[in-house]
């Protein structure tokens, strides 16, 4: 069911890679998540997503996605 709480102008999702491969990308706030196998594709699906939580009229203008990389270094 879509939600009709206004957001704001923006919603950040924390954008991930998973470790079988792609990414994933998980909405601050609100109780979205969605996956994909390459950024583009990605994209698409949060665009996706966001439209299908807010009720029309009522979703964010912005989505801000926000990279995050692990790196392992030695000791």
């Amino acid at each position: 069911m879509a939600n009709d709480r206004i957001p704001g102008n923006e919603i950040i999702f924390v954008v991930e890679q998973a470790e079988e491969g792609g990414f994933t990308a998980y909405a601050l706030g609100e109780p979205i998540v969605t996956e994909a196998d390459s950024l583009p594709e990605l994209k698409a699906m949060v665009r996706d997503a966001v439209r299908c939580h807010f009720s029309v009229g009522n979703g964010p203008a912005i989505i801000r996605l926000h990279m995050v990389t692990e790196e392992v270094i030695s000791a």
